[in-house]
C-alpha cells in the first residue's frame, strides 16, 4: 500500500506538470497521424499484394503505428528527466524514504496515461478512415503498445540518468531506433525483404510485437505470433523497469 501511494504521489506531480502544457499530447501523436492520412492512401492500391495482409490497407497500418508511437514517443520520456536532474528534483526525492521504484514506477504511469490517450485518438481515426477491427483485437493492440511502451519509457529514464544529456541521449536513441523501425515490420511487411533480411529481422523483438498487434486487429487469435509477441513484450518491460529502478538506486546516478 505504501509502494502504491508513493508511486502515485509521483505519478499525480509529473501529470500536473504535464497538463500544464498540454499541447505534448497532440504533438507525440503527431508523427503518427501523418503517416495515416498521407502514407495510407499510397498503401491502399498495393496492400492486396502483401503476403497474408488484409483487404484493407488501415487494419495493416494502424497496428504498426501504434507501436511506432509506443516505441518512438515513450523513448523520449528521458528528455524531461535529465531536466528535472539538472534543476535537484530527483537528488531531493532521494533524499525521501519513497521507493527508488516507486520513483520510477510514478513517471511511468504518467507516460502510459498519455500513450493511452494518444493511442485512442490514433484508433478512432482509423475506424474513420475505414479500418476493420474486433473490439477484443483493438484491446490487446493497445495492450501490448502499453507494454512495450512502458519499456522504452523505464529504459529512456535509465539512460538519462546514465548520461545526463541530451547532447548524448539524443544520437543514442537516432541509433537504436533507425534499425528499429526498418527491421520491424511497421511500415511494410518484413516478408517483402530478401531472404537475409527477413533472417536478421527475427531476431528484432519489436518485430514480433508488430506482428502480434497486427493479428489481432485482423481478428487472428489462434497464431503463435500473438504469444510470441506478448512474451516479448512482458519480457522487456520487466527488464526495462529492473534496468531503470537499479539506475534510481545508485547514489551517483
Amino acid at each position: 500500500m505504501t509502494f502504491l501511494r508513493e508511486s502515485f504521489i509521483v505519478f499525480r506531480r509529473q501529470l500536473r506538470m504535464n497538463l500544464r502544457n498540454p499541447a505534448w499530447v497532440l504533438i507525440g501523436i503527431l508523427q503518427p497521424v501523418l503517416y495515416l492520412f498521407f502514407f495510407g492512401p499510397l498503401l491502399e492500391p498495393i496492400v492486396a499484394s502483401f503476403p497474408g495482409a488484409p483487404d484493407n490497407a488501415y487494419t495493416f497500418l494502424v497496428p504498426g503505428l501504434l507501436v511506432q508511437l509506443g516505441m518512438f514517443g515513450a523513448f523520449f520520456a528521458g528528455f524531461g528527466l535529465i531536466a528535472e536532474w539538472r534543476e535537484g528534483v530527483v537528488e531531493a526525492e532521494r533524499v525521501t524514504p519513497a521507493s527508488r521504484t516507486a520513483l520510477l514506477v510514478g513517471r511511468l504511469m504518467r507516460d502510459l496515461l498519455q500513450l493511452l490517450v494518444q493511442a485512442l485518438i490514433l484508433v478512432g481515426l482509423g475506424f474513420a478512415m475505414g479500418m476493420r477491427a474486433p473490439l477484443r483485437g483493438v484491446l490487446l493492440g493497445v495492450g501490448l503498445t502499453l507494454l512495450i511502451g512502458g519499456a522504452c519509457a523505464a529504459a529512456s529514464n535509465a539512460l538519462a540518468l546514465t548520461t545526463k544529456s541530451e547532447d548524448v541521449m539524443a544520437p543514442v536513441i537516432n541509433m537504436v531506433m533507425m534499425p528499429v523501425l526498418l527491421l520491424s515490420g511497421i511500415m511494410l511487411p518484413m516478408t517483402l525483404g530478401a531472404d537475409w533480411l527477413q533472417r536478421t529481422s527475427d531476431f528484432m523483438p519489436f518485430r514480433w510485437v508488430v506482428d502480434a498487434v497486427r493479428n489481432g486487429f485482423a481478428g487472428d487469435f489462434a497464431t503463435s505470433g500473438i504469444m510470441w509477441g506478448a512474451a516479448w513484450s512482458v519480457g522487456l518491460c520487466v527488464l526495462a523497469i529492473w534496468w531503470g529502478t537499479a539506475v534510481f538506486r545508485r547514489e551517483n546516478a
